[in-house]
């Protein structure tokens, strides 16, 4: 059974730092790009970023190059989202997702999800 569960959300002021958990169980994860998108309150979604584990590369959105790092351990069967230097406008409901791999992982990948999480909602006071 496939399941994504994403934990770490919360509330901090800018400037702030947060790690989001997601653990991801009952596929492979080296068939599907794994990656984070959010959706801010009256906002179209955005990917924040992707990964391949297969072998590692990973795509930001431009928002938050510098300033997020994408981890992983498959062990576990976790990603993580370590989000620091937060900003207002990082606020929104995170959600960790996988699409089906098919030769690349671009940050539009959540156009395309085969699994999503709930999502964990992170807000950032000014």
């Amino acid at each position: 059974q496939v399941q994504l569960a994403e934990s770490g959300g919360g509330s901090v002021q800018a400037g702030g730092s947060l790690r989001l958990s997601c653990v991801a169980s009952g596929f492979l994860w080296d068939r599907y790009c794994m990656g984070w998108f959010r959706q801010a309150p009256g906002k179209e979604r955005e990917g924040v970023v992707v990964i391949w584990t297969g072998d590692g590369r990973t795509s930001y959105a431009d928002s938050v190059k510098g300033r997020f790092t994408i981890s992983h351990d498959k062990g576990k069967n976790t990603m993580y989202l370590q989000m620091n230097s937060l900003k207002p406008e990082d606020t929104a409901t995170y959600y960790c997702a996988a699409a089906e791999f098919l030769g690349s992982c671009g940050i539009g990948f959540y156009d395309d999800i085969n699994y999503r999480g709930k999502g964990t909602l992170v807000t950032i006071s000014s």
